[in-house]
């Protein structure tokens, strides 16, 4: 409910980790194999993206229309497209292709030696595209991994870490077909930029209202001990227990964030901090108890953070969600978590 209170930061600054893989199994043992997902429409079909070429854009076209068809949610066509950018820039290249390795053919520089199919079928980018679905979908909680372990998992690269860079224009050539915006997603879907919900309740109090010009989040309501989930990939950078101006870290016993807050005690209670790429930081408050991920750990979307509480400066359970547009997370940077999330493709 309240802005976290301020403290001197001493020592070295938390280095930002590079998102590292998590396993399938990681996955499936974290949410139960369960999950929606985010399904979208091609309403431009004949979008030619702001950088394309119109043969880079009739390829894209493809990409996503083979998504659609198939009934793939949209977090996949940018899978997709971001993997073709990188293997051949969205160009249908044959044995003379630049990027081309070995028997590697066509849009995602598959190869025959690798049953991928035959070089006539590879070079047809209908095929191509519809194969690299089968293989996405066939990964168990692929929506949920970060877009270079997923593809990686697909195309088995020499390179597994350069898909990473495509993300945001894989995301901006989807968005050219799908009518200038991403499908929104409610609840637990993973929406096609990689985000989610971070707790299933209903929106109150809002960010810097004039009644509250302090308050730097949104408070979404939701019984105590509802699950809180990592609205996004990224690296643990804060858990703290934050009361009344004062703030420590977990020490393994009792703390003075283990009980119910009231208005007016100040501080988030529990809460934590995660660094997603940009240098954009979600903070997540109030929690019931110490949350269960620690500083320096990477977590993947969706993945449980901690449990919904009401400590600190509180007047019933809720997360106090807030979003930081910069690193470190401050007043100054904080910014309006619901047209964010939108933006993303997620619905509040």
């Amino acid at each position: 409910m309240g802005r976290v209170a301020l403290w001197v930061a001493t020592g070295a600054a938390v280095a930002l980790l590079l998102l590292t893989s998590a396993t399938a199994g990681v996955v499936s043992s974290v949410f139960g194999g369960g999950g929606g997902s985010c399904v979208g429409a091609v309403t431009s079909p004949g979008a030619t993206p702001e950088g394309l070429s119109a043969e880079q854009a009739r390829n894209a076209s493809v990409i996503v229309a083979v998504g659609e068809r198939m009934r793939v949610p949209v977090r996949g066509w940018v899978i997709a497209v971001a993997t073709a950018l990188q293997e051949s820039s969205l160009i249908n290249h044959g044995h003379l292709g630049p990027n081309n390795d070995h028997d590697s053919l066509g849009l995602f520089q598959q190869r025959p030696s690798q049953g991928w199919g035959t070089p006539e079928q590879i070079m047809n980018p209908e095929y191509a595209a519809a194969t690299f679905y089968e293989r996405l979908l066939a990964v168990p909680g692929w929506e949920r991994l970060p877009l270079t372990d997923a593809a990686q998992k697909v195309q088995r690269s020499a390179y597994p870490d350069a898909y990473a860079k495509h993300e945001t224009r894989a995301t901006e050539v989807v968005t050219a077909y799908t009518g200038g915006t991403l499908p929104v997603c409610d609840g637990a879907p993973i929406s096609a930029s990689g985000w989610t919900r971070p707790v299933a309740g209903t929106a109150g109090s809002g960010f810097r209202t004039s009644d509250r010009p302090g308050h730097d989040g949104v408070d979404i309501m939701a019984p105590k001990g509802t699950v809180i989930r990592a609205a996004s990939g990224g690296v643990v950078v804060r858990v703290r227990c934050n009361i009344g101006g004062d703030s420590w870290d977990p020490t393994g016993g009792p703390m003075a964030c283990d009980s119910d807050g009231y208005p007016g005690l100040g501080g988030c209670g529990w809460y934590s901090e995660i660094r997603h790429a940009g240098d954009v930081v979600s903070r997540y408050c109030h929690m019931v108890r110490q949350p269960i991920v620690r500083v320096g750990q990477t977590v993947i979307v969706g993945q449980p953070i901690g449990h919904v509480g009401s400590s600190g400066n509180s007047s019933g359970p809720h997360l106090h969600y807030e979003i930081h547009e910069g690193y470190p997370a401050a007043e100054n940077n904080a910014v309006d978590p619901v047209p964010f999330m939108r933006q993303k493709g997620v619905a509040l």
